[in-house]
Order: C-alpha cells, then structure tokens, then sequence
C-alpha cells in the first residue's frame, strides 16, 4: 500500500508521490500512515505549510506515536540560509554554500521516508559546509534516535543545545531524546517551554499530554487537552484520547460522556469500543451498553468485533445469548466466529450433537480449523473411539507445522486410549517425550543418591511477627499448576518468574544446590540469604511470598530448618502411578527430560520416596494437597483448609480441560508393569493401595 508512494519519494517524483499518497488516503482515511506520508510528498512538491497540515492529520489518528512528532519537528525547519563565516568554509570544501538548506531538507525527507542510510550521507555532507550548526546537530541527534541510540543522541543535542541555547529544532530533537531516554520530566520540560512560544499548536500539547500520561498523571493529561475539545478541534479521536485518560484517572463519568461520542461517530474503531465498553462496565450501565450496540448493529450488521461486544452484556450460554447469537448468524452467516460462539453455546448446555454439526460446517468453510476439529474429535472419542484414531490419523498426515503435528501425536494416545489400547497409547507418548529429550532440562538428581543424610540440623522457632511464606512444589503428573493457578486467582502473592525469561538468580534455581549442600561447598545460611536477598528485585520488598519451586530435594532443610523457620512447604500428591501417566501423556509445567517412561519411573520413585520421609518424620511444615480427582472447587476447598484461608475457586478453562481421573494407571497395568513396579511401594507409603 506504501510503496508506490515510498519509491516516488526515493526518486523525488513529487507529483506521483502525492497523487498516490491522496489515492492512499481516500482508501483509508483514518490511516495515520498515509497522512505522514502525504506530508513528505507536499514538502518534496515545496508546499510546506500544506506538508504541516498533514502531518498535524497523522498526529491526530496517532497522538501517541513519537516517530510523528519527530516528523513534524523537521518540517517546521525553514530554509535558514547559513552566515558568511559558514559560507567562506564551505567554499573551501569545494561545495555550494546555497545548497545547505536543500541538504538539511532532503535529509528529512529521508527519514521522514525511513532512508536512514541516505539521511546520513546528506547530513554528513552539510556537516562539511557548515560543521557546527544546529540543524546538522539536529538531524544527527534524530539518526541516533531513530537507530535506538538514545544515549549518543542526547549527548549530540545537549552539547548543540549549550551553543543555541533558543533553537526551536534542537530542542524538539533534544525533547525526543529525553524521551528516548526515558527521562519523561525533562522531556515535558522542552516541549512545554516550546508549547509556551506556540501556545495554539495542537502536536505540540499532544505531546505533553502524552508526556503527563507516561508520568502516570492522567488526570492532568486529559486537563492539558481540554482546549482542543472546544469547537471543530473535537474530533472522534480526540474524544477517544481524552475519554481514555479520563478513565485512567478514575473520572468515568467524564470519561463516558466523551468515548459514547467518539464511538457512535466511530463505530468500527476498536480501541473506540474497547474503551467504551470499559466505561459502560465501571458505571454497570448494561441496558445503555446493549441498546447503543443494538442501535449500532443495525447499522453495522457485518462487524464482528460489536457483535462479540455484545455478546458481554449478556450472561455465558445464558438465553439472551444465545439470543445475540441467533441475531450474528443471520446477520453473518457462514462467518466462522459466530459459528464457534454457536458451537461453545451448544456445548455448554449440553447439546453436544448440534456442536458437533456447527464443528463440521465450521470445516467445511476453514478445512483444519483447530477448535472445530477438537470438538468433532471429543465427540468422537465419546461415541466411536476407532473414528476418532482415524480422524486423528488423517489430519496428522495433513499438517505442515511441527508443534501442531506434536498436539496431534499427544491427542493420538488419547484415542488409542479410549479406544482400549493403552499399549499403543503409552508407545505415542514415549515417543513424543523421546524426540525432544535434548530440548528437556535434565532431571534433578535425587540427593539421597548422593548422600543420605542421617542427622539434621535442630530446627529454629519461628520468629514473632515474621511475614509467612509458601514454598510450592508438586512433581510431574501432581496438577500442581492446579494449586498454583488457584493461589494466583485468589490474589496471593504467588511468585512463578522460576518459570520464565528471567528467573531469579538464586540456589533454589540452581541444580548444583543439593551437591553443594551434601558436601559442604555450600553453606546452608548463605543459601537461605541468597535466596531473601532477591524477593525485592522479583517484587516482594517485604511480606509473605509464594515461591513455586521448580524442584524439590529434602537436602534444601539443611538450610530451611535453621534459617526459614517461619516458611511452609506445599506439596501435590497423587498416586505416583497416576503422576507418571499423567506425565507422559499430558507433561508438566517444568519441562523436564522424560527418555523413557522407566527412567521416569525410577526418578519419580526417588523423588516422592523424599516426600515420604519428609512427611512420616515431619521433617518441616508441610501440607501434602491430595489432588486425586482434583477439580477447581476441592483444589480451593483443599487449600483453604490446610493455610486457614479464604480461596476462590478459578474457572476451569483457566486450568484447561480436566486431565485423567484417579486409578486411571490401572488400564495401563500390563503396558507399564515394570514402572509401576517400581512405584508401588511408594505409592503405598503415601498411603495408596498396592493394586
């Protein structure tokens, strides 16, 4: 769409570039894009104040993006004609001193065209006639800026700016380079002082406003463009922006009064709705929310995000759902969205065969539609097991993409599953874990098969008025995400960075820990520093903490009982013969190397053989959280009484579907003999039963 226009501005064909910018603009007139591309085009054709205008048009659809105001900054150079002094050096290079201006200018154009290459060769040219002025600094500083330097940036315009303290075009760049930086006060610093030189100019109050917003000053950001509500300046995007801040302020009254306007003149603007409805939710105006988007959709009766919107007024699967639902698919349909809203209605109330017909037409219009097949292949699974193997097996043969390939092997085993052949079953799933045993973190070695330890140190009393804090932990195949989802839905302060980009940097991530801890390397104490010492960078200056463990070793007392008497350890169990199924055919949140089923059954025996011993000797405080048949009401209920507290029960698509049901080893009993073998015995010191 932008390249006809981007490629007349590289040759400097000012009236193609324009003719397609205004083709651009008729096509899409609220394309903020197209506005700063036309104003490229009127500025190569000399019309700058025409360029000015357009670009005030981009900044009104985009306030909030930076690269804009920069544009705008270059546009409002004029051709300043350098001095004599400038001039008698240029001569000496051998350049024309009258070509100054025309080189600061291309190079606008340049990056205004996102030539970055070509803005540097002009600029260092008019560098070598007139070194040292402000324009040349300008645009240095602007390159920087846009390379995402903003530390050489800054010291390029301060420096300018000490020797023309009052140009308006270094303090602009040198604003931006403030704000590159992320020093927000300074940068509402410099556009303010130019705000207050041209008090009328609109970009420029956008600016601070949004300066104010990134301070998180909404309340005097939707105060700053106040003005410009007045007469023609009330632009549906205006009233956007403005209701927006005043919703981050809390002023929601004010807030609707502007976003009801800016929605009704702009009903297909996303973050117009997105914003209204915000509104309508906080002031619980539910009847206005549906009669507008009644209203509304009479008139836009094809736009997809209005009919989802409002779908949330109504209760989920509720008969004024399914209502709004009947509406959308007359209105649309064979529109695939609509169709899966009247597939999730069906199924939700149970009518199981009309979601399975809506599923199928659903791929009928989109072959391979990825809820659809699941929903057609459940039902499968309930009616025609061998059906549903085929299905499975055909869409395999189908898909391109190895990840969805992976979903399908897992799915598989669920079919040979319900279709009585858990030999099959167990065999896809082993394969699976084995074709990315090298992705896997290693399992941890258990340290009782380093050193047992056989005397522990005393445990310390717990301090009065010490903050509490929960150690979690479950092996794979527990449903310890279970708990961990729960905690977080009842707002405690659970800690899970361990599982992402940036876990914390402390012993208990470590797998060197527990052999440090066996031989001594280690100091139990330091251990436990370490690990108080980086709460306030994961966001517990103080107070109770959730940490969930990636793993757990009954070594970690050695430090605990000592040194965190005041923590309590939570643990999920099920029968370890559940666990280990429920690990090969389902994973778990740690991923962990899984080379064959018996290997896992040998770890797992270890691991929870920990857990016995911590639980028969009461080594540490600890609840075991029996998570048999968990569900999201007995998980919260399980909880609540084990820590004395109020827990709310999560949804149940938050946890995802339900996995296997307790005893759902014994199917497996002769395909997995040798690995529950090894499980029994501590299976039965959990008190399971040995069969």
């Amino acid at each position: 769409m932008y390249e006809p226009i981007i490629d007349a501005l590289r040759r400097g064909a000012a009236s193609e570039a324009l003719a397609a910018a205004r083709e651009a603009i008729a096509a899409q007139p609220q394309d903020a894009n197209a506005h700063r591309l036309l104003a490229a085009a009127l500025r190569l054709d000399g019309d700058r104040d025409g360029a000015l205008a357009a670009i005030d048009q981009a900044i009104e659809l985009a306030p909030e993006d930076a690269n804009m105001h920069l544009e705008r900054a270059g546009l409002l150079l004029r051709e300043r004609q350098i001095d004599e002094a400038q001039a008698a050096l240029a001569r000496t290079t051998g350049l024309d001193p009258n070509q100054f201006p025309a080189y600061i200018i291309q190079a606008h154009l340049a990056i205004a065209r996102g030539d970055l290459n070509e803005a540097d060769r002009l600029v260092r040219t008019a560098a070598r006639i007139a070194p040292e002025h402000p324009h040349v600094a300008a645009i240095e500083g602007t390159l920087a800026l846009r390379r995402g330097d903003a530390d050489r940036a800054l010291a390029i315009l301060s420096s300018a700016s000490e020797r023309t303290p009052g140009d308006p075009q270094l303090r602009h760049a040198l604003g931006f380079a403030y704000l590159g930086k992320g020093h927000f006060a300074f940068a509402e610093q410099a556009f303010r002082g130019l705000l207050e030189s041209e008090p009328t100019s609109r970009p420029l109050r956008l600016l601070v406003a949004d300066l104010l917003r990134r301070q998180s000053r909404p309340a005097e950001a939707a105060d700053e463009l106040a003005p410009l509500l007045e007469g023609d300046g009330a632009t549906a995007g205006m009233q956007r922006l403005v209701g927006e801040l005043e919703l981050d302020a809390g002023r929601n009254d004010r807030a609707l009064s502007l976003l009801r306007q800016a929605f009704l003149a702009q009903p297909l603007d996303r973050r117009a709705l997105l914003a209204v409805l915000e509104a309508w939710r906080r002031l619980e105006l539910l009847d206005e929310a549906r009669s507008t988007l009644d209203g509304v959709l009479l008139d836009h009766p094809q736009a997809p995000d209005l009919w989802r919107a409002r779908l949330l007024f109504e209760e989920f699967a509720g008969d004024q759902a399914r209502d709004v639902i009947a509406r959308w698919r007359a209105a649309m349909p064979d529109y695939v969205p609509a169709l899966e809203a009247q597939a999730t209605l069906h199924d939700q109330t149970g009518e199981h065969d009309q979601a399975y017909a809506t599923a199928q037409r659903i791929t009928e219009l989109q072959p391979g539609h990825t809820l659809a097949e699941m929903r057609i292949v459940d039902q499968l699974l309930r009616d025609d097991p061998d059906a549903a193997i085929l299905r499975v097996e055909t869409l395999l043969a189908q898909a391109p993409d190895p990840s969805v390939k992976r979903s399908l092997r897992q799915l598989l085993g669920r079919c040979f599953d319900a279709a009585g052949q858990p030999d099959a079953a167990a065999a896809t799933w082993a394969e699976l874990h084995a074709d990315v045993v090298n992705e896997r973190l290693p399992l941890p070695q258990p340290g009782t098969t380093i050193r047992p330890i056989t005397q522990w140190p005393a445990m310390a009393p717990r301090p009065e008025q010490a903050p509490g804090m929960l150690l979690l932990w479950g092996a794979p195949g527990s449903l310890v995400e279970y708990i961990g989802a729960t905690l977080k839905h009842s707002g405690g302060p659970l800690l899970v960075d361990r599982f992402g980009a940036q876990p914390p940097n402390d012993p208990m991530q470590r797998y060197n820990t527990v052999p440090g801890l066996l031989d001594g390397s280690l100091d139990p104490a330091y251990m436990v520093s370490l690990w108080r010492a980086a709460l306030p960078s994961r966001g517990i200056p103080g107070g109770s903490a959730f940490d969930w463990l990636l793993w757990w070793d009954n070594a970690l007392l050695l430090g605990l009982r000592p040194h965190l008497p005041e923590a309590v350890l939570m643990v999920a169990v099920r029968d370890p013969r559940d666990m280990l199924l429920d690990w090969l055919a389902f994973g778990g949140p740690v991923p962990l190397a899984l080379a064959s089923p018996l290997e896992g059954a040998r770890w797992l025996a270890q691991t929870m053989a920990q857990v016995a011993d911590l639980h028969e000797q009461d080594l540490f405080p600890h609840h075991l959280i029996r998570m048999d048949d968990a569900n999201p009401t007995t998980v919260a209920q399980a909880i609540a009484d084990s820590m004395g507290l109020r827990v709310g029960v999560v949804p149940q698509e938050q946890i995802g579907p339900p996995h296997f049901p307790a005893g759902h080893w014994r199917r497996f009993r002769d395909a997995m003999a040798e690995e529950f073998a090894l499980l029994a015995p501590v299976a039965q010191r959990l008190g399971y039963q040995a069969e």
